[in-house]
């Protein structure tokens, strides 16, 4: 884990990249390459673009090092952090979209049943719904929910990987859901013909 002495040698480092020493953004990349990238895999699941995710992160530490505070939490927090971040974004960006390789085989297994049409464009009303919700949240909040149901990390490991107090995470992902609910509950209380 991340350990005094490795803490402080990392703080020293990422001074040293403040400064644009190269020296020292290689040996910061040796130190911490393998945490980074397993946690961006983990985020992405998929190789090439967990590599593409690593090498950013590494970028924008080398913008950013400035900015670190250790009065706000150990260096390889602020790192990981930003990996995270990083993964988070790539999977925004991503295209959810995929094409089928042959789409006459889903014309042909589909029955296309009226009632089938009508549930699926219900579907499709909710889901708008849900994602315009989601979208008017503020940053912090989004994504910390985003870690909780879509990454599956318990208010802890959110707290962890964050570097925020666990009694924020807990208040922000309630407020959230607070707001979710309020927004979507017009829509949930109408008829499924209205």
């Amino acid at each position: 884990m991340d350990s005094e002495p490795q803490s402080l040698e990392l703080a020293v480092l990422i001074g040293r990249i403040a400064r644009q020493e190269e020296a020292a953004l290689v040996a910061l990349h040796d130190a911490v390459l393998g945490r980074v990238h397993g946690l961006v895999r983990r985020i992405v699941r998929d190789e090439r673009c967990a590599e593409e995710v690593t090498e950013d992160v590494f970028f924008q530490v080398w913008r950013q090092a400035d900015r670190y505070d250790p009065a706000r939490g150990r260096p390889l927090g602020w790192i990981l952090t930003i990996a995270r971040t990083r993964a988070l974004d790539s999977l925004r960006r991503a295209d959810p979209a995929t094409p089928h390789p042959d789409p006459d085989l889903l014309r042909e297994s589909w029955s296309g049943q009226p009632d089938e049409i009508v549930d699926l464009l219900g579907a499709s009303r909710e889901a708008l719904h849900l994602h315009t919700a989601v979208k008017s949240l503020d940053p912090l909040p989004r994504q910390l929910l985003a870690l909780a149901f879509f990454c599956g990390l318990t208010h802890e490991e959110i707290a962890v990987r964050s570097d925020l107090p666990l009694g924020t995470v807990k208040s922000q992902i309630r407020r959230a859901l607070i707001t979710l609910r309020d927004a979507l509950s017009p829509h949930l209380q109408r008829s499924p013909a209205g």
